[in-house]
């Protein structure tokens, strides 16, 4: 996962990427838009809401590890090294993009929006 200092501009060298709902294409990577929450009782993919997909995770939102966790717990959901998950903005914040690299499989609510 690449990622930069807090309070740097840019958190990575991927640029955002503008989308009509939670999820989408670009080329052979998806982006994906997400309302995170931490520190929350199970570890689960849950709906979208407008624009975003909720994901909540149980790690506490202390320097980014909620966003780390979830980029762990995203690859296992993806089948992906994390390493192929990049966060584009929302490090420590609830509202992210991030960007998966090939994902092997995609969870029911990514399958059923793209289908």
């Amino acid at each position: 996962m690449k990622r930069s200092k807090p309070g740097t501009v840019a958190e990575n060298t991927a640029k955002e990427t503008k989308l009509s709902s939670f999820c989408g294409w670009e080329g052979d990577t998806l982006v994906l838009n997400v309302l995170g929450t931490p520190s929350a009782k199970k570890t689960v993919i849950g709906k979208p809401k407008g624009n975003q997909l909720k994901i909540s995770v149980t790690a506490s939102p202390e320097n980014g590890k909620a966003t780390d966790f979830m980029v762990k717990f995203l690859a296992g959901e993806f089948g992906v090294p994390s390493k192929d998950i990049t966060v584009v903005f929302g490090q420590f914040n609830v509202n992210k993009q991030l960007r998966i690299k090939l994902p092997k499989k995609l969870p029911p609510v990514i399958a059923k929006k793209l289908a």
